[in-house]
């Protein structure tokens, strides 16, 4: 990277931002460079002196979501210690990271799904990651008899994600625009149901 750019850290992310706005409105395939340029009010080859390539720009863009995303949870959840919080906690972050950003959501939920090398190369081990969050704080549970150790930590937390998930793209495609943040209580109610001690009658 150019030295120059490196002193700029504010350019470089408001490149990142204006991408993201482009690829939500255009798609990430039939997105220019140029539009990226415009949006963000620099030069077509500032963009280079950043960034290599789109796929660059949306692949950094991405990380920084993820990333923030995973400090945030991980700073809350140390702070508790039940684990049934700790899911409610993760179910918030995920909703709200999106709901705080459209564009984004819309990026995430819809034009990562038409690349299969890109989800495999990238968006792959951040839901590796998130999903290993989410079964270790089952784990956890399960280890304090406050969940069944009979339920796969794997299932529950593909079930999980999958719930958020789909709620999101349901946002996303929606022509009413609602509040996703009360879907969080209910996914996480309806979840830990299935996943909680059974208590003995007898």
């Amino acid at each position: 990277m150019d030295a120059n750019a490196a002193r700029n850290p504010d350019k470089r992310q408001r490149i990142l931002e204006a991408a993201i706005e482009v690829f939500s409105e255009n798609g990430f395939f039939n997105s220019r460079v140029s539009e990226i340029a415009a949006r963000a009010g620099v030069a077509d080859g500032t963009i280079y002196l950043y960034f290599k390539s789109k796929d660059q720009i949306l692949r950094e863009a991405l990380d920084g979501a993820f990333n923030r995303f995973f400090e945030e949870v991980k700073a809350e959840i140390t702070r508790l210690e039940d684990p049934r919080e700790q899911l409610r906690v993760i179910a918030m972050h995920h909703l709200r990271s999106l709901a705080s950003n459209r564009n984004l959501a819309i990026v995430m939920q819809t034009e990562l799904r038409q690349s299969a090398n890109f989800i495999k190369e990238f968006s792959h081990q951040h839901i590796v990651d998130y999903l290993n969050l989410v079964r270790e704080v089952v784990r956890q549970g399960q280890a304090k008899s406050i969940f069944r150790t009979e339920i796969s930590d794997r299932i529950f937390a593909n079930c999980f994600f999958g719930a958020l998930d789909e709620i999101v793209t349901s946002w996303v495609l929606s022509d009413r625009p609602h509040d996703l943040l009360p879907a969080a209580d209910a996914v996480t109610d309806l979840m830990l149901q299935g996943l909680a001690e059974r208590k003995s009658h007898g």
